[in-house]
């Protein structure tokens, strides 16, 4: 079994830091014009870039897991879908789907987002947000190895799962308002994604998706930017170590289960959604 696979996202890194420095320059320039947007944090910003490259690190071995599940899964396909515009149509379409429900059990499955939580932690909301990607995304060996089933190629899942994360980064900011009413109808945008990342009550567990807006219409989690977007999570953690930003909730969930008494409530404390131990839902 041949273990290499194309990676899009790294030649898209000098893309994602121009980009950043870009955003930077005309947020300044927006805060001097008291838009009140919320711009960049030095503390906030350098805590994202770390998470961003801690991920690497925790991330590509998780990959690579996806990698050799899809190619075990490969020989069990129903068809072959070869490597022309079906392929790739199938295979970027599917993990959008899939993302959206990998993305959706983040929010309703305690254990899941532990993992997830801290990309929703920084309490601005910049390109550089979209850098805090999880460190343990293991429940991705459950949803987008699936794609070989259907005749999509091993390497031709990892590809699209890049350019599916490529597309994502554009909607993490605040400078851009709302587009036009058809694209904002089917594509995912950063107005929709801000609604995602807000902690109104409102916005919670709305517009989960990744590249089409319409799963979350169809699935009835969709909700237009209203009302002001208070980024962030409804009980936020006030630090920037990235450690703990990134496991604090998988410590949680262990002093949880060891204090909680009864065993359904230890349960919901791992398998439930966030809060379903205490009868609340926070973010």
């Amino acid at each position: 079994m041949k273990l290499d696979y194309p990676e899009p996202t790294l030649f898209a890194v000098p893309l994602f830091i121009v980009s950043m420095l870009v955003e930077s320059r005309f947020l300044g320039r927006d805060a001097a014009k008291e838009r009140a947007l919320l711009g960049y944090e030095r503390r906030d910003t350098v805590a994202s870039l770390g998470l961003g490259i801690g991920s690497l690190f925790f991330v590509t071995p998780i990959n690579l897991g996806t990698f050799v599940i899809a190619s075990l899964l490969w020989p069990l396909r129903l068809a072959d879908l070869g490597t022309g515009p079906l392929a790739w149509g199938v295979a970027l379409v599917g993990w959008d789907f899939l993302f959206y429900w990998h993305h959706r059990a983040e929010h309703r499955v305690r254990l899941l987002w532990a993992c997830h939580v801290n990309h929703h932690s920084s309490e601005h909301f910049n390109l550089s947000t979209a850098l805090r990607q999880p460190w343990t995304p293991v429940a991705t060996w459950l949803f987008y190895p699936l794609l070989a089933l259907v005749g999509v190629a091993p390497w031709i899942i990892m590809f699209a799962g890049g350019l599916n994360l490529i597309y994502q980064f554009w909607v993490h900011t605040e400078l851009v308002g709302r587009m036009p009413r058809w694209f904002e109808a089917v594509l995912n945008t950063p107005s929709h994604h801000r609604v995602h990342h807000g902690s109104n009550a409102l916005y919670i567990d709305k517009n989960y998706a990744g590249i089409l807006i319409v799963w979350d219409r169809l699935f009835g989690t969709f909700q237009v930017e209203e009302e002001r977007v208070v980024f962030g999570l409804t009980k936020n953690i006030e630090t920037f170590n990235l450690f703990r930003i990134a496991f604090h909730e998988y410590v949680d969930i262990a002093r949880d289960v060891w204090r909680l008494p009864g065993a359904k409530n230890k349960l919901l404390a791992v398998f439930g959604p966030p809060g379903a131990a205490f009868h609340e839902s926070p973010k």
